[in-house]
């Protein structure tokens, strides 16, 4: 493993270590994975459905929808139109244990458990969904988790297939995080801030932190590293 960045040497009121989840903490992606556990144990006819998901994912790389319509209706047509919090939460904790035991890079591990031995407030900032990242954060020791929320009425036991403002992704991940940081009173000066990511579209992230790292990062994002200063590191390959 490439050595973790340095501490800094002055004393911040604040040390915050965001993470992105899917291909930078884990080996691939999680929300197909989730929709197919969740199928498979849940109703399974539903899979019969796979080639409606396939045509969804063709109208997204035709641009006729976009990636917050691409979740909406995958999610519609593997899990339902709504379905019980009850019934699903089960279902998450089984799937982040799934993720946890063997979906995970063992180095992005460390490095999680390095910035908490030096004092970092470590932050889960991902696209996938509340549903059951918060599962897998805990299992994590993650202390905050910013992730796409579903539609939940109040004080109803069911949630709608259906995203609860934006996708948390790229320019509305780093808004996300905007407010995560006035809600805690974090102001920028107060702050030493380190951001891992393997993918471009977390560039505003990136550029906002005193520390940047590519990690096993995506061809978009590899280019782009060296021209901003930032560091690139490949958590692939450890057993």
């Amino acid at each position: 493993m490439e050595t973790p960045p340095a501490a800094p040497t002055i004393d911040y009121a604040h040390r915050v270590a965001m993470y992105d989840m899917d291909r930078t903490i884990t080996r691939s992606g999680t929300y197909s994975g989730f929709l197919m556990h969740v199928a498979g144990r849940r109703q399974q006819w539903r899979l019969l459905l796979l080639p409606l998901v396939g045509l969804a994912s063709l109208a997204y790389a035709l641009r006729l929808i976009d990636r917050a319509r691409l979740k909406a209706i995958n999610l519609r047509l593997l899990v339902g139109r709504r379905f019980r919090r009850a019934e699903i939460v089960p279902l998450a904790e089984s799937y982040a244990d799934k993720v946890v035991a063997r979906g995970l890079h063992p180095a992005a591990l460390e490095q999680i458990a390095a910035d908490r031995a030096a004092g970092y407030r470590l932050l889960l900032a991902t696209a996938s969904f509340h549903l059951y990242v918060d599962a897998i954060a805990r299992r994590l020791g993650m202390d905050d988790v910013l992730a796409t929320r579903l539609d939940e009425p109040d004080g109803a036991d069911h949630v709608h297939a259906r995203l609860a403002g934006d996708n948390c992704y790229g320019e509305a991940k780093f808004a996300r995080i905007d407010e995560w940081l006035s809600a805690n009173a974090i102001t920028r000066d107060a702050a030493h801030i380190r951001a891992y990511s393997d993918h471009v579209s977390d560039h505003p992230m990136l550029r906002f932190a005193d520390e940047a790292v590519a990690t096993t990062p995506s061809r978009g994002l590899k280019k782009l590293a060296p021209t901003m200063g930032w560091s690139v590191v490949d958590w692939r390959g450890r057993k």
